[in-house]
């Protein structure tokens, strides 16, 4: 297969999952290369996403690493194989491959979990509210560059509303709904926005109120992405220095216990649904 100049983080993703089955199995990458008749430089690719690898590698592969982890190793030939032409990609060289990554990682999720202390999470927000963030953001983008990120944004709510739409839990502090990007009216349309999607029987949406104790939140915006298995879990860090999609078992185990954390602190769904009628007619 040809080498790839940039690869996607699902297919880096695919290269670091199969390395780190070949360090517990005790091998080295060069003796792991010889088993497949290739050499450490083509390992070195597989490994770090710049090469594919076929179904057939994937499961030598695996068994020479000893994993009887079927259901693992039926997730990674999926990686490996299925290589849909998402909606996304129609903004490649457009935006941030970040953007498509986040995009394409959605598309395979199995549920998602938000965590957002200043703004409503994108998922949720409307495209007036989008196009005040982004233009406060990048206030020196061009009108046509903007219009890609906004309708990019709009396009990734088909996870929780499109034909085959997954669980969603969204936990957002009092601070997100009441900061208006704009103006009292996108305010109160954005928490309308925010209410209805709130009654899909997928979304669930708490809300941590000011007075909540115990509930300090993270440095930045989480997202936790359930994958097929537990160990394709993806969690997702956004801040002003990038987008960082972290997948050490450490890591993910971090996030989850501070996502329930911060559940076990906000209200509700039903008290959350309230909360959000009674700021709304606060504006």
């Amino acid at each position: 297969m040809p080498r790839r100049l940039q690869p996607t983080a699902r297919q880096a993703r695919l290269g670091a999952e199969l390395r780190k089955l070949r360090e517990a199995s005790g091998l080295k990458a060069r003796e792991a290369a010889a088993l497949l008749g290739a050499d450490s430089v083509q390992m070195s690719q597989i490994e770090s996403g710049t090469a594919g690898v076929s179904e057939s590698r994937v499961r030598r592969l695996a068994a020479h690493y000893a994993c009887d982890d079927a259901e693992l190793i039926g997730a990674l030939v999926a990686m490996a194989t299925d290589r849909p032409r998402g909606w996304w990609e129609e903004y490649r060289g457009l935006l941030p491959t970040s953007f498509l990554d986040l995009s394409e990682l959605e598309h395979h999720a199995t549920y998602r979990w938000d965590v957002e202390f200043v703004h409503v999470p994108g998922l949720l927000q409307t495209e007036e509210y989008a196009r005040a963030l982004f233009s406060f953001v990048n206030p020196e983008f061009p009108a046509e560059e903007l219009e890609h990120w906004v309708q990019h944004r709009m396009g990734r709510r088909a996870v929780i509303e499109g034909p085959e739409p997954i669980p969603y839990t969204a936990v957002v502090h009092e601070a997100a709904l009441r900061i208006k990007v704009r103006d009292r009216t996108a305010a109160r349309a954005q928490l309308a926005q925010v209410l209805e999607l709130s009654e899909h029987d997928n979304v669930t949406v708490r809300v941590v109120p000011f007075e909540s104790e115990g509930s300090a939140g993270p440095a930045a915006a989480m997202v936790y992405v359930g994958g097929p298995v537990v160990q394709l879990d993806t969690a997702v860090r956004d801040d002003p220095s990038g987008t960082a999609f972290l997948d050490a078992e450490a890591q993910l185990g971090r996030h989850r216990r501070l996502f329930h954390r911060l559940e076990a602190a906000s209200l509700v769904p039903e008290r959350s649904r309230d909360f959000i009628h009674r700021l709304s007619k606060e504006l």
